[in-house]
């Protein structure tokens, strides 16, 4: 896999991430810290590298059954997972009224971080079944994360209200566009 493709991967699982943390900015009523940015794109980045970790070791189990036709299981897992996101921005209403409570502590953290890492496990899934290596890929999709949720919460305030939802449009069609340029490459190759 190149590594604009990566890359490109990377950044559309992280809009996800960027607009919850511009949702959060947004709507903590208190200023945003040093403190909340870390433990945010810290938990949001740790999540996002592990998860296509966790696929992948799934994928690869599955990979000489699925070889075949990989290509269209990439298709259907990245154009499922981009729809959701596409789907999800435009029902979303980033912006609500401010709240005293820290999203970046405890539970309401790990739940953030959990709800938008799953994507990446299904890519990590879509990685071990086409036989791709997921080292560097875990790398750049937890690195990614890391920065795009630091800008995204730091911003919050000011941008979150306006972009917040558009951003996770965004990243669902960068997903669904990659899972149709992997079935395109396989088809082409065959032909």
């Amino acid at each position: 896999m190149s590594p604009v493709t990566i890359l490109l991967i990377a950044v559309g699982l992280a809009m996800d991430a960027f607009a919850v943390s511009l949702a959060t900015g947004c709507t903590m009523g208190v200023r945003v810290r040093p403190a909340h940015v870390a433990r945010m794109a810290g938990a949001f980045g740790g999540f996002q590298a592990l998860m296509p970790l966790l696929g992948w070791l799934g994928g690869k189990g599955l990979a000489g059954f699925l070889a075949p036709f990989d290509h269209w299981v990439a298709l259907g897992l990245l154009g499922f997972i981009g729809v959701r996101m596409v789907v999800g921005g435009i029902r979303n209403n980033a912006c609500e009224a401010p709240t005293d409570r820290d999203p970046t502590r405890g539970l309401v953290l790990l739940g953030l971080a959990l709800a938008t890492s799953l994507d990446a496990l299904a890519v990590g899934l879509t990685l071990g079944v086409t036989g791709t290596g997921i080292l560097v890929p875990c790398i750049v999709i937890g690195v990614v994360t890391f920065v795009m949720s630091a800008i995204g919460l730091v911003s919050g305030k000011r941008l979150g209200c306006t972009f917040g939802s558009r951003m996770e449009i965004v990243g669902g069609l960068i997903l669904v566009a990659i899972g149709v340029k992997i079935a395109v490459e396989h088809v082409v190759k065959a032909l």
